[in-house]
Order: C-alpha cells, then structure tokens, then sequence
C-alpha cells in the first residue's frame, strides 16, 4: 500500500509543479534536408517510455531469491526508439527503425538473465538486446495510390490496432492482443516481405505477402497434445487491411496508425483485415492419431472516431471499437504479460490457488476465439500554461476455446499532456482475469477472481 501511494504522489506532484509553470514547449521535427525545397530530407524521431508499476502479482508468485511475493513494485523501460526516415527521391523512401523494449532490473533480455554466468553470479537484467523493429524500403509507383515496398515491415492486417503507432497512444499503451503474432512469428509485430499501400479516394488499402519467422517445434512424432502449439514451417503468409475515411484522411506515408490527435483533426474511419497462415499450428490428440496442421486465421472490424467537440474550449473525444475472430487451431492460447519481472511461480510456495497463466502479471491475452475491446477519452479544456488532461476508459471482453467462459476487464487512467503527444504524463488502473489449474480430466483452467496494476508513465519523443 505504501508503494502504491508513492506512485500516485509522484503523479500527482509532477502534474502539480508542471501546471504551476508556464514553459515555451514549442518544437519542430528533427529534420535534415538533402535538397533545398526540402522535398529530399532525413527524418529523426527518437523516444522514451518510462513505467513505474504497483502490480498484485498473481497467486504462487515467487520473486528472484524464490520467496513468496504477493505485490511488486518496479521501474522498466517500456520502450525505447530511434526512428530514421529517408525521403530521398520523390519516388524513393527508406525507413529504418531500431530500439529495445521491457527492460527491467531482472529481465533486460541478456543471455542467461538471472542464470548463474562463469563467475558464479547470475547476469539479471543488464545489456538488453538493441535490435530491428523496422527495416524496409518503398517505390512509389502511382504516388500516393500505389506504393510497393520489401523488407521487416509493420503494415500489418486484421485492425487498426495492429499497426498502432506507439507515439500517441490514447491510452497508456496497446491492448497487446491488437498484435495477434507478437513475438511469435513475428520480430516485435513485424514480418519479412513485401507489401502494397495506398489511398483512393476515401479509402485507405495495405496488402502483405510475409515469410513468418521460424517458431515453434518440429512437426514429428514428439507432438502429443490435443491442444495447438506453433509449428516450424515455411509457409508464406498474408494479411490485409481497408478503411473508409468519411471525414478528414489521415497520412499513410508510414504504417503508424494514430492513437488520438487531440482535437487537430476529425476523424471517422471504418475498416476490417485478414491474416492467413497456412499450417501455422499443428496438435496431436492421442499417439493413436496422425499429426493435424492447422492454418492460423484472423479477422477483424473496427470503427475509429476522433473529433473536437464544439462550442468547447478545445475539447476532443476519442472512441475506438473493434472486433476480431482469431482460430490458431484448436484451444490455442498465449499468456502474456508486459514488463512481467516475476513470472515464476514455485511449487515451494504453490497452493491450490496457484496461477495456471503463470507469476506476476501474466494473463491468458491471445487465442482461438474472439475478443471484443472499446476505448473511450475526452480531451479536456486545455489549462492557462497550455498543458491538458484526457481521463479515458478502456472495456475488454474474450472468448477464448481454451477457457470456455468469456471474461471481462478493465482500464481507467488519465493523461496529462504537458506539449500534447511529445512530453505526457500517464497514469492507468488496469485489471485482468487470474485462473487456477484445471480440475481432473479438463483442459480448462478454473476463473479465481481478478488482480489489478498501477503503472505511471513518462512519455517524450522528440
């Protein structure tokens, strides 16, 4: 509880002495120009996001010396990015994208993180890995309708979502289940291959043909399970995405869709995507049957909304709805859990209750079935100094084979944007589902309840 209350304290007086002040937070993009119109130019975005959580770890949690831990309290670099965009002919564009994500003190992604190294000491989480998120180069064949591009790319299908920029998020982050492959098949929610994009008239198209990455096992005789696992194949995938733009279109120069503009445009889109894997997935009920392939499916529609309100002093609402259909094979399913330091549970301290999912904040997140999430924001008045705040709301609803009951959790929080996207302050309440193991004779786990997280967040790209 102590901990809890120095995180809201410390939200609380950073949003207190930043109103008290009235600072010229102006800003133009880091931006070096090749020719002199500027048509030709080098582009450079780099970011930080910084997480302070208070999380109630799930039932069995053990923390690093395999002690008992009911509640944590932690510091992680949710993200952190340095984007380059290369414009160097009208017709010629290179994007390169390179950074690293979660990293704490005891899972920054070194080899043999908290294992025990030569010297007898275990590495925890120092040195995480700095690796590609994006790497790819475009032609533009009939500029602005037709663009055709080849490399790790994010132009993703299903929803909007699934390529959500990571720099204004409406809520403090993503839904995480938005990126159906994450760190499966895909690097950090992109894939190797080609892709098509581009605008006409009001609608808004991006088409990928990809080479997944290898996950999985090998589809032989060790697979005995009834339930789906990743199998390594060299299928190809593809995936799509289409949106009609009733109000003001929005850019598609990069695959980055906006979380909210804060009232600078109004925005009403409505869209639906695929993604197909052939023999993604393979299960094998008994050593009795042959091994079954499974081809992986997802489909999505979703409606965005984002508008000034009028006859208000610079109000905004924001409101995304979307719906996906997702079927990896036959009770599919992925725990997952974001800046998760203690994901071990330990039979030292197990009870009957333990988590199925796992330690610390891991929840079932992705899965055969169907998965329903809203998000609600008002931006509110701005404040004398031109700082603003936007309380929001977030409802997420899934139906996954594996578990058989639907669940249902939250978010609450609020954002204080001190120069709109490029320096915020987040604040966020979020809830998920904790099950226990399954009883005799079921492969679905049992609900046990709910647990809930804190997290503060600094934001500022530049």
């Amino acid at each position: 509880m102590n901990k809890l209350k120095f995180t809201l304290v410390a939200f609380l007086l950073s949003t207190s002495l930043l109103k008290a002040q009235n600072v010229d937070h102006s800003y133009k993009p880091l931006t070096l120009k090749l020719d002199e119109k500027g048509s030709k130019f080098l582009r450079i975005i780099t970011w930080h996001q910084m997480w302070v959580s208070s999380t109630q770890n799930n039932p069995g949690t053990v923390d690093i010396n395999n002690k008992a831990q009911s509640n944590s309290t932690d510091f992680g670099i949710r993200r952190s990015r340095i984007l380059l965009q290369a414009q160097i002919s009208p017709r010629f564009m290179i994007v390169s994208h390179f950074g690293l994500n979660n990293q704490s003190f005891s899972n920054g992604g070194s080899a043999g993180a908290l294992g025990t190294g030569a010297s007898g000491t275990g590495q925890g989480g120092k040195r995480p890995q700095l690796y590609m998120h994006d790497a790819w180069t475009e032609y533009a064949i009939i500029p602005s309708k037709l663009h055709i591009g080849t490399g790790l790319h994010y132009w993703n299908g299903v929803s909007r979502m699934a390529s959500a920029s990571t720099l204004n998020f409406m809520t403090l982050d993503a839904p995480i289940h938005n990126w159906f492959n994450i760190e499966a098949t895909d690097q950090f929610a992109r894939q190797l291959g080609i892709y098509a994009k581009g605008q006409v008239g009001k609608l808004d198209y991006r088409l990928a043909v990809n080479k997944p990455f290898a996950f999985g096992v090998k589809n032989d005789g060790a697979i005995v399970s009834p339930i789906a696992t990743n199998l390594f194949t060299e299928s190809w995938s593809t995936q799509g995405y289409v949106a009609y733009q009733f109000w003001d279109k929005e850019s598609n120069v990069l695959p980055f869709f906006v979380g909210t503009y804060l009232g600078a445009k109004k925005v009403l889109n409505v869209g639906a995507g695929f993604y197909y894997h052939p023999k993604a997935t393979a299960s094998r009920p008994t050593l009795t049957d042959s091994v079954k392939t499974h081809d992986q499916t997802n489909f999505g529609a979703d409606v965005y909304l984002d508008m000034p309100l009028k006859n208000t002093k610079g109000m905004a609402l924001n409101v995304y709805s979307s719906f996906t259909a997702h079927n990896f094979g036959p009770k599919y399913i992925r725990n997952i859990g974001i800046l998760n330091q203690h994901p071990s549970t330990s039979a030292v301290t197990s009870t009957p209750d333990a988590s199925w999912a796992g330690g610390g904040n891991l929840q079932p997140t992705l899965g055969t079935g169907t998965i329903w999430y809203t998000q609600a924001g008002l931006l509110l008045p701005k404040l004398s100094n031109g700082t603003a705040f936007m309380p929001y709301a977030t409802y997420t609803m899934k139906n996954f084979e594996r578990i058989g009951t639907p669940s249902s959790q939250f978010d609450l929080g609020v954002n204080y944007f001190i120069n709109n996207h490029n320096a915020k302050v987040t604040l966020q309440y979020g809830t998920r589902p904790v099950y226990k193991a399954p009883l005799a004779g079921s492969t679905e786990p049992v609900r046990n309840g709910s647990k809930g997280e804190f997290i503060l967040q600094t934001h500022i790209f530049l």
